[in-house]
């Protein structure tokens, strides 16, 4: 039977689970929250609650997805299970971020643009995929832009006031929408492609302001609140993703894997999102 072996199932992975269960594929997901085992299990896939002994599930994998965050030491799964390295499977895809890149000022990159990552999240992911990628295994790299999808829209912030547009000057981010992200995956699966590395994003490179703005639109709600980026309150997280402003080029997955967006923007994507809530 084919199976994925998925590493740290999360947001992303369990999209891609919805594509690949109906398609008779056994998804066998690890996490470390045992809440979320009977959910796994409501959505066909097979938890495995870490940490575990992952001898028998590197046995059957056939396909393995890693999506776990890096710590210090680079990818924690290739730390604690070494023997991965020795896997048969015949796709591995590896979840990376376009943090990678750094900052560009609000200019292009593509996937042959240098890795010059300025924040520390973004210099443990270049960790990670080369050691992903020195494994010898099938590897593919997908560098993923900011991900949105049902539970992670702006709604409920901008409902609740609690929303503020963050203006700074030629910042631009690039996103993606969750269930695009899986038919990457799943197109990437049908045209394997060893050491490739797939920036995945919209069409549609923008300001995060106009993002909340829009979404204020679409709940006939005034726009949100400015605040200069000098006088906002963040988190280090957020403020490490203003540090860095660039649009993201997406010709890859479109050429190479045939992949035609269902979101290639936020309006068509929130517009979606808002419609399913009503459902």
């Amino acid at each position: 039977m084919t199976t994925l072996l998925s590493l740290g199932h999360g947001y992303s992975a369990r999209a891609l689970a919805r594509l690949l269960v109906p398609l008779g594929w056994r998804v066998i997901g690890t996490t470390r929250n045992p809440a979320k085992t009977e959910a796994f299990r409501a959505e066909g896939v097979v938890p495995l609650l870490w940490p575990a002994d992952l001898g028998e599930a590197l046995e059957r994998a056939t396909h393995i997805l890693c999506s776990a965050a890096p710590d210090v030491a680079g990818d924690p799964f290739l730390q604690a299970v070494p023997e991965i390295a020795q896997s048969r499977a015949e796709w591995v895809g590896y979840l990376s971020t376009t943090g990678v890149y750094g900052d560009h000022q609000g200019g292009w990159v593509d996937e042959t643009t240098p890795l010059t990552p300025n924040s520390e999240r973004g210099k443990l992911r270049v960790l990670a995929e080369s050691q992903w990628l020195e494994t010898g295994l099938p590897v593919h790299v997908f560098r993923l832009a900011g991900i949105y999808g049902p539970g992670r829209g702006p709604f409920e912030k901008v409902r609740d006031g609690t929303a503020r547009r963050i203006i700074k000057p030629n910042q631009i981010f690039s996103r993606i929408h969750v269930d695009d992200i899986a038919q990457v995956l799943l197109g990437s699966i049908r045209r394997p492609n060893p050491g490739a590395a797939y920036n995945v994003c919209d069409d549609n490179p923008s300001p995060p302001e106009d993002v909340l703005s829009y979404a204020a639109r679409l709940l006939g709600l005034p726009d949100p609140p400015e605040v200069p980026f000098d006088e906002a309150e963040m988190t280090p997280m957020q403020r490490a993703f203003y540090s860095e402003s660039k649009r993201v080029r997406n010709d890859r997955i479109k050429r190479e894997l045939g992949v035609s967006l269902v979101y290639p923007d936020y309006p068509q994507g929130l517009a979606a999102l808002l419609g399913a809530e009503g459902t």
